[in-house]
């Protein structure tokens, strides 16, 4: 593995594969993987790779990295949506303008759709021209939590790169490698479920026990009445701001930043906007991910089978059937799967314990 890579946490076979491609890369690359894994990080240390005069081969960052770090290389072009949610055809068209001129600096141009997902019909059908005939010189990669997130023509035309989720094991061991207490880089790792961006962002927060914990206190305390579920719904969301605290203080310097240098912009604050609402979005899939495996380990301790949260009793692991854990925990993962479709989380999570306690 080049420097460059180096403090990547996992994904060893992705930065391989991509080390491979820097001297001769694809026009295209899709990079497909759930949120918080580490797309975009990557991303970005590709870019640097494919735009640096030694492939990103050195021990200290170059001009090239760090200017590609801070997004200010002239040969590097971020697309972000447009507000907090669509990246539009205006914004298509214009990328698709740029990628005919020549590069300022190297021989290479790199467009960097983090959000390629957020793409609106109309912005994909203006991108598909380029991609089916791209300049010889340019270079997109484009990132998305699934496939199915765009047109089927667009994803063809791409070099699909799979991210899966990091072993635990590996995830801990990183975390400890960057000053992480052991306690602490275990309890983050199993808040943050082989997602190393969402350990990172949790790593320093003390809050992360507390917060597996509300998670995995709720079987004991679901209830049928819809009004006890609203509540128990409102407590765990509540439970989402203090994880938080280490984003909002980024979020905050990055302010203060920009209005040293003449004033934070929307597209600053909206691309924080999208950013808050992705952590949370991981966090609560993180907590329905916990809760679900408190009812596989219900149903395969009562069948002798090995456990994955240890440190729960086996008397509260027995307080339902073993038929009532697995039909529950297929429950909450299909909330996972409501929560990904755009459903407002309260009311999500609200029907869902209601349902759990029935």
């Amino acid at each position: 593995m080049t420097p460059l890579f180096g403090d990547v946490i996992g994904h060893g076979r992705v930065t391989d594969l991509l080390e491979r491609d820097v001297a001769h890369p694809g026009q295209a690359y899709l990079f497909v993987g759930p949120g918080g894994v580490g797309k975009a990080t990557v991303a970005r240390l590709f870019a640097a790779a494919l735009l640096c005069p030694s492939g990103g081969d050195h021990e200290t960052p170059c001009s090239t990295c760090r200017r590609v770090s801070i997004g200010s290389h002239p040969d590097l072009t971020s697309i972000e949506p447009a507000g907090t949610t669509m990246l539009t055809v205006d914004q298509a068209r214009a990328t698709v303008a740029q990628s005919r001129l020549s590069p300022v600096e190297g021989d290479r141009k790199v467009f960097l759709l983090a959000e390629a997902g957020a793409m609106s019909e109309g912005a994909a059908n203006a991108l598909l021209k380029t991609l089916e005939e791209p300049s010889a010189s340019t270079v997109f990669i484009l990132a998305v939590e699934a496939e199915e997130e765009l047109p089927s023509t667009i994803a063809s035309r791409c070099r699909t790169v799979q991210f899966g989720r990091v072993d635990q094991g590996e995830l801990v061991a990183g975390l400890i490698e960057r000053g992480i207490e052991p306690a602490q880089a275990e309890q983050v790792a199993m808040i943050a479920a082989g997602r190393p961006g969402l350990a990172l962002t949790l790593a320093t927060r003390p809050e992360a026990a507390a917060y597996r914990e509300t998670w995995m206190g709720v079987p004991g305390r679901v209830s049928p009445v819809p009004g006890h579920a609203f509540l128990l719904a409102e407590e765990v969301l509540d439970a989402l701001d203090p994880m938080l605290g280490a984003l909002e203080q980024r979020h905050a310097d990055e302010l203060a930043e920009a209005e040293d240098h003449g004033g934070a912009g929307k597209a600053l604050k909206d691309r924080q906007a999208r950013e808050r609402k992705r952590a949370e979005q991981s966090l609560v899939i993180s907590g329905l991910e916990m809760l679900a495996s408190w009812y596989a380990d219900s149903a395969a301790a009562q069948f002798g089978g090995e456990v994955r949260n240890r440190d729960i009793p086996v008397h509260d692991l027995a307080m339902i059937t073993a038929a009532r854990a697995v039909s529950s925990a297929e429950r909450v993962l299909g909330a996972v799967v409501a929560l990904r479709s755009n459903q407002r989380r309260k009311l999500v999570l609200a029907e869902l314990f209601a349902d759990l306690g029935a």
